[in-house]
């Protein structure tokens, strides 16, 4: 309970800061161009507090926090005096009305720039983006990448981390060619590697992009050394203790963690052998494992102990942090990257090379805020700027109730040298509306079908 409480809230305060980003920029420009601003509101309904500025606007906090608005003086929706008009948002002329429906997802952009600066000015750990291993008979063995390498770009994009690489592999769903450079262990020069993608097949739901092309990032070497127990759990009832090494199962040798975990997963509630080395004796102990049910509906067993793993070597560690200038550089860099990758998303889920269902709504949104959370301020301040950037672009789609919609009106006008008319833009409004209806309705059946 409590964990969806704390998802709640990081959820509420993400969409908070992201919709006060969103409308500021629409207000801040309003006031620039002279347009009298009546109303700036965060959230829909009943108002849970308002107040009235020198400035004569109603600022609001609406009880319904998926979205916000800002009510600008206009003829075409109440009447106004003659002594006011000047004032209104549709006597201002097109660049001025272009510049303030713009200024919206341009705020959103910003605002990922300058939480990306913060990010980099605190510092991100992370490590080299190096091969562990990859698979025979893979798209990366058949492109010639082997253990060892270092990810240094895809296809121009610098990939200083495995989460660089991962959204730069990510955006190439549906391409015929992924283009890398790669170092050799101990080389200092880079090589061209080109993947063929073309039998390439990739769920984000299920999979891992790394995996589906045949490629193990590099991990320390995880050992049989027992190094954690959990209290209660049916390691500490077999006898199991800190420091322990299980060299073998049932009689049969172990030489990797993986096995172990095979072994008591397929042995819920059932007793196994384990031998264990400890203070270089050999001990011979009886582990009767948990049982629980795995998501497939299948029961597995489990132990509640955890291995020993050695720590990462110094030369694999960095550290993403740059100086205040630096920064502004990387943090638009990969705010740049962020656009470019969500765009093509959206491009792939309208040609269908990106499945319908990967579309996530709220509930993932939230999830992912509390997760962020969790992990402190640079990785949610990482997340903020992600959803505002996906928060800019879809706001950007041309259907007539989003801003984009109103932009594509303005273009029409540019070229016709008259506005668009109203029966045709209430046409616009109500398609819009249902097709962004429907999408989130898919939205949110993939959030409950992924509980």
């Amino acid at each position: 309970m409590m964990g969806v409480l704390w998802s709640l809230g990081a959820f509420l305060l993400a969409l908070g800061i992201l919709i006060a980003v969103h409308e500021f920029g629409h207000f801040w420009v309003a006031r620039r161009c002279g347009v009298y601003v009546e109303r700036f509101s965060i959230g829909f309904g009943r108002p849970l507090w308002r107040k009235v500025g020198k400035d004569g606007t109603e600022y609001t906090l609406a009880m319904i926090p998926l979205g916000g608005y800002v009510k600008m003086l206009d003829e075409r929706v109440e009447d106004v005096p003659a002594d006011r008009r000047h004032q209104a948002f549709n006597n201002k002329n097109l660049w001025q009305r272009s510049a303030i429906v713009a200024a919206g997802p341009l705020a959103n952009f910003l605002f990922a720039v300058v939480a990306y600066w913060v990010v980099y000015l605190i510092g991100v750990p992370a490590v080299r983006p190096v091969i562990g291993e990859v698979a025979p008979q893979s798209i990366a063995a058949n492109a010639g990448i082997t253990s060892g390498m270092e990810l240094k770009t895809i296809s121009g994009i610098k990939t200083a981390d495995w989460e660089s690489v991962n959204m730069a592999m990510i955006s190439h769903i549906g391409d015929k060619e992924m283009v890398l450079t790669v170092t050799a262990p101990d080389a200092d020069y880079e090589v061209e590697k080109r993947l063929d993608l073309r039998g390439w097949s990739f769920d984000p739901e299920t999979e891992r992009v790394l995996t589906t092309l045949g490629i193990t990032p590099y991990s320390p070497k995880i050992t049989l050394t027992i190094s954690q127990l959990v209290e209660d759990g049916a390691a500490i009832a077999a006898g199991l203790r800190l420091n322990d090494e299980i060299i073998a199962i049932d009689g049969q040798p172990v030489t990797q963690w993986q096995e172990v975990v095979q072994a008591v997963r397929s042995h819920p509630a059932q007793a196994m052998q384990l031998d264990v080395k400890r203070d270089g004796d050999a001990v011979t102990l009886t582990l009767v494992p948990g049982s629980k049910q795995a998501d497939n509906g299948d029961m597995i067993g489990y132990a509640g102990f955890a291995p020993k793993i050695e720590p990462w070597p110094e030369s694999y560690r960095i550290n993403l942090q740059y100086g205040p200038v630096e920064a502004v550089g990387k943090a638009a860099e990969k705010t740049w990257q962020l656009v470019t990758l969500t765009f093509d998303m959206v491009t792939k889920l309208v040609t269908g090379d990106v499945a319908i269902k990967n579309l996530s709504g709220p509930i993932s949104i939230a999830k992912g805020a509390g997760m962020t959370a969790d992990y402190g301020l640079v990785y949610f301040l990482g997340f903020l700027a992600l959803i505002s950037v996906n928060l800019g672009i879809v706001n950007l789609l041309p259907l007539p109730v989003l801003d984009g919609g109103h932009l594509m009106f303005f273009a029409i006008e540019a070229v016709t040298r008259r506005p668009v008319s109203e029966r045709v833009q209430d046409i616009g409004y109500r398609v819009g509306s249902a097709i962004l209806v429907a999408l989130m309705a898919v939205a949110l059946f993939n959030d409950f079908t992924r509980l």
